[in-house]
């Protein structure tokens, strides 16, 4: 016999992925016949700890094809299960799925059965925005060691001074009334939220380096200013959530005030009786300080300070603060250096300001299972985050589309609907590129770069660009349409190429918003947004054909059905169905067959 279980099956798992705490699930082991084993298994057990634990075993129940058990887990957490039939382990294989011939163990994620995540962002679009280089508006007055470049789109500023520091703080003066006047380009793209890097006042164009928490950075505008652009964007059905900065702030801020900047306050690095002090762990007073990294530009915030909590959590805190001014929730960078107890300080000053606000987190990883500093974080349990980047994702995508090999997507895919809860699934922030990563369109066009001096001047040939445009929109349409919120980072739907920072922090051009590429990312919001919206919003994932380069997967709910279908290869083949489809990215009609193309993707719907 072989003995298949498959967790992305309700016929072997009563419920997909993780589970509120308290609620019935049913697991199934069904017996196949064939294998190198010809007897029936006399025994079978659900083996199973929760995280840390000594494992336990309770005996599965004979049912007509195999075995089965029903349990509640009523302790939130990750438990990790197996199963013993007869006298041997059987566990996790390839793609979670399939004939057993492993021993490792599956994952199963309960989280409070009172977790919610907001409604407004699932089945929409996210734009991120890196302010000083997406549009400029009007005259900027710079002070301070800033300079103000006059060159819009030049190279920005990579090389070390005479000491050896990159000091970025070099502003090409896109601000926020920039951003407003381009909010009908946003709209067209169909966008309903924009997710702005950090704007309060800082040193560096990057603004990571916190300055004042309570103050937009002059060079981007004013309060008011922000003000207007939250109303326009709300008029027309865009929200705006903010970058929050909270593990560290800048050298030169009004709270570390190293360089005396800040003539009104007395911060932590001037003098031990600011009441700052306690914000930052000094090992010597004042040279020696623990700093994000080892970067002294960016000393580290201690978390366990009362009054920087206050400062954050309170009512007239940070959070509540700019929540009053109608942002719709925060992006928290670095949030792995960020110990639990404060992440969820911090969201229930976020929910009891704002219930429906959303809370993502900056994890690299499967957010799940993340172990940070020896410890396992709690992101999706239902007390810290809403959703998190989703960078396991965009490096399975960016691996499909470069290899034409399925096996590393489809295993993403199922990690992430086995180990998730459907609140965080549907409102991932499913990434291809970031102001941390290079340009898409540069990692597909498959040119390779050494040192920063190659990378500033390194673009792609035209045949290059070409075909890695080709690629992007490959690597799109799983972005649209797999589970979770795709996520544009400014620019790649221009096609801007650019390595890593700052080479992938350049001005928008905004003489090439009109190309094929922009009118591709159009028409995948429209389909998203406003066709297929339902399904794509919460919609049920079923892998329905994949095999090593070619993927076709169904989107579904109760009464409505969409397909997707990517293939990276020479091949071709044949899809039959019932009925009359449309292929909505060329408009073409179809009935009972579809031929997939090399090469080729799309989604399809039935004609009703």
């Amino acid at each position: 016999m072989n003995y298949h279980y498959d967790p992305l099956d309700v016929n072997c798992k009563s419920i997909t992925g993780a589970i509120p705490q308290g609620e019935a699930i049913t697991f199934y082991i069904h017996e196949e016949k064939g294998g190198e084993e010809n007897f029936s298994a006399q025994t079978c057990h659900f083996v199973y700890c929760i995280d840390g634990a000594k494992e336990n075993e309770i005996p599965m129940e004979r049912i007509s094809n195999g075995f089965s058990v029903t349990l509640k887990f009523k302790k939130i957490g990750l438990y990790f299960y197996r199963f013993r039939i007869n006298e041997r382990l059987y566990g996790c294989g390839a793609i979670r799925r399939g004939t057993f011939f492993s021993t490792k163990s599956w994952q199963l994620t309960v989280f409070e059965n009172t977790y919610e995540t907001p409604e407004w962002l699932k089945g929409g679009v996210m734009y991120q925005i890196f302010p000083d280089r997406f549009c400029k508006s009007g005259e900027i007055a710079v002070q301070g060691n800033k300079i103000l470049r006059s060159d819009w789109g030049g190279l920005p500023n990579y090389k070390p001074n005479n000491h050896g520091k990159v000091l970025n703080n070099d502003f090409f003066g896109g601000n926020l009334n920039g951003i407003c006047e381009k909010l009908d380009y946003l709209k067209n793209l169909n966008v309903t939220v924009i997710y702005l890097n950090p704007i309060f006042e800082a040193y560096s164009n990057h603004r990571y380096d916190t300055g004042d928490y309570m103050k937009i950075d002059p060079l981007l505008g004013s309060t008011e200013d922000f003000d207007r652009l939250i109303d326009k964007a709300n008029k027309k059905g865009i929200r705006i959530i903010l970058d929050g900065v909270f593990n560290h702030t800048g050298d030169d801020s009004r709270y570390f005030n190293k360089y005396g900047n800040y003539k009104e306050e007395l911060g932590a690095h001037q003098s031990p009786d600011s009441q700052y002090i306690d914000w930052f762990c000094f090992d010597e007073y004042p040279s020696k300080y623990a700093c994000w990294w080892g970067i002294e530009t960016l000393p580290a915030v201690n978390e366990h300070s009362v009054s920087y909590q206050n400062f954050i959590f309170g009512e007239n805190g940070v959070l509540k603060h700019w929540l009053r001014h109608g942002i719709s929730g925060w992006r928290l960078d670095v949030a792995d250096e960020m110990p639990d107890f404060f992440l969820e300080k911090l969201r229930n000053a976020v929910k009891e300001e704002s219930p429906d606000s959303v809370i993502i987190g900056e994890v690299w990883e499967d957010a799940s299972n993340k172990i940070a500093y020896d410890e396992r974080r709690r992101y999706l349990l239902g007390s810290e985050l809403d959703s998190v980047m989703n960078y396991p994702l965009k490096d399975a995508i960016i691996n499909f589309v470069k290899s034409g090999n399925t096996v590393m997507l489809r295993e993403t895919i199922a990690m992430l609907i086995d180990n998730y809860p459907k609140q965080t699934l549907d409102c991932l922030m499913n990434i291809l590129g970031t102001h941390d990563t290079p340009r898409i369109l540069t990692v597909l066009g498959g040119k390779l770069c050494n040192n920063k001096d190659e990378m500033s001047c390194a673009f792609l040939s035209e045949k290059e660009r070409f075909i890695g445009i080709e690629k992007v929109k490959m690597a799109a349409v799983l972005q649209y349409t797999l589970p979770g919120v795709p996520c544009i980072y400014y620019g790649d739907e221009t096609a801007m190429e650019g390595y890593q920072d700052p080479f992938c922090r350049r001005c928008f051009d905004w003489s090439q918003c009109d190309n094929s590429l922009n009118t591709f990312y159009r028409k995948l919001g429209k389909i998203r947004t406003e066709i297929l919206q339902k399904i794509f919003k919460d919609g049920s994932f079923y892998e329905i054909f994949a095999n090593s380069c070619c993927i076709v997967f169904e989107r579904r709910t109760e009464n409505e059905a969409a397909y997707v279908y990517v293939n990276n290869s020479s091949e071709t083949f044949t899809v039959k169905f019932i009925g009359k489809y449309m292929e909505h990215l060329s408009g073409e009609m179809f009935e009972n067959s579809l031929e997939i193309m090399a090469y080729s993707y799309g989604i399809i719907s039935k004609i009703q």
